[in-house]
């Protein structure tokens, strides 16, 4: 499962949103005022598992999902904290609320709002933390370099140094260039800035008209140079709203935001964004059984996607027939799309595309 770490300063509404989008409405509480981590599970908006459960009717609709922490605990809570507990050492990826509303009964962590202080306040702690473990690293290279020089500790060495450097600079390590095996390379070290980021600006209820339009809002919150770094995205949402939201029934819910002028509620987004910012597509299985949506990184190869519905499916691949799920919707069933030639017989070596329904022929 995906997995992503909520981070914030106090106030900023982060828990609101944890609460939000994995329904745990329950506040955490830290025991023996340590820091912990809360984890709950956000199932990604997908119009399409739900056409296709209208299409089959089937006993069981499953969509893909992503995991989010939520760390609690007394006070300021920095980025050396995060390195101390698991879901956030071990996160795919890190969403930053950013406090953007103006309201004087909710104490703000510092001297007045300042989103653009707080973006940046939040990746120094990162780049420090980071910095941390470089240099604790290359004290153990030098150290084992002594006993005997070797290629790979060399390799290791001048990678570490780039990343060093990067993070004396101020440059954060999810926008430095590797190729493959030095990602491979760095991997265990959970390098915080070298995960995915998304800033989630948290407005006021008088800016909804910034709601739809992420980059706008970043704009206005002076977030424009973060958008600007690889790996880095933005959601503009409203808590106070996505409060109000949850609280009315679905027909409600959808004139409620009608007359705000969008599609689906913030939340939706920040699930949504998530999922695209780790580079993750959804290929979907159909049948009476279950639909489901399942989670890929781009370019995975037919046999690799097979082996997540199972390693059975895998080894005895023979072949995946593939129809994209807008032909499928359209024609009401797979035997009139493969009338009209619309269903594919590819091989293990397809690359899988975002949106293909798929049925797996494979040998027991």
């Amino acid at each position: 499962m995906l997995r992503t770490a909520l981070i914030g300063f106090p106030s900023s509404g982060k828990t609101a949103l944890f609460q939000l989008m994995t329904n745990q409405h329950e506040a955490p509480k830290a025991g023996h005022g340590k820091l912990e981590a809360v984890v709950g599970v956000a199932r990604v908006p997908d119009v399409r598992v739900d056409r296709l459960a209208d299409l089959y009717k089937p006993k069981k609709t499953t969509p893909a999902t992503v995991e989010f922490a939520d760390l609690v605990g007394p006070g300021r809570t920095g980025a050396q904290a995060l390195l101390d507990v698991a879901p956030y050492r071990n996160a795919d990826a890190l969403v930053h609320v950013i406090r953007a509303f103006r309201d004087p009964t909710v104490t703000h962590h510092a001297d007045g709002i300042n989103p653009a202080t707080d973006a940046q306040a939040m990746e120094d702690e990162l780049l420090l933390a980071d910095l941390a473990v470089t240099e604790k690293r290359l004290d153990r290279i030098n150290r084992d370099m002594k006993k005997g020089r070797t290629p790979e500790l060399e390799r290791e060495k001048a990678l570490i140094i780039r990343c060093k450097d990067a993070l004396e600079n101020g440059l954060p390590l999810r926008g430095l260039s590797m190729t493959d095996d030095e990602r491979k390379m760095l991997r265990g070290f959970q390098f915080l800035s070298a995960k995915p980021l998304l800033l989630v600006v948290n407005l006021d209820e008088a800016d909804t008209a910034l709601l739809a339009d992420g980059a706008r809002a970043a704009e206005v919150a002076g977030l424009t140079t973060f958008l600007s770094r690889a790996g880095t995205g933005v959601v503009a949402v409203c808590a106070k709203i996505e409060l109000e939201i949850g609280q009315l029934d679905a027909a409600d819910a959808q004139a409620f935001l009608a007359d705000l002028g969008l599609a689906e509620p913030g939340v939706n987004r920040v699930i949504r964004t998530t999922y695209d910012l780790l580079g993750y597509i959804s290929f979907l299985t159909a049948g009476e059984d279950e639909c489901r949506a399942w989670s890929v990184p781009r370019g995975t190869h037919a046999q690799v996607a097979a082996g997540e519905i199972h390693s059975d499916i895998a080894r005895g691949f023979i072949r995946a027939e593939v129809v994209r799920f807008e032909h499928l919707v359209a024609r009401g069933s797979l035997g009139t799309c493969r009338e009209h030639a619309e269903v594919r017989l590819e091989g293990k070596e397809y690359v899988v595309e975002d949106g293909d329904v798929i049925n797996f022929r494979f040998a027991t």
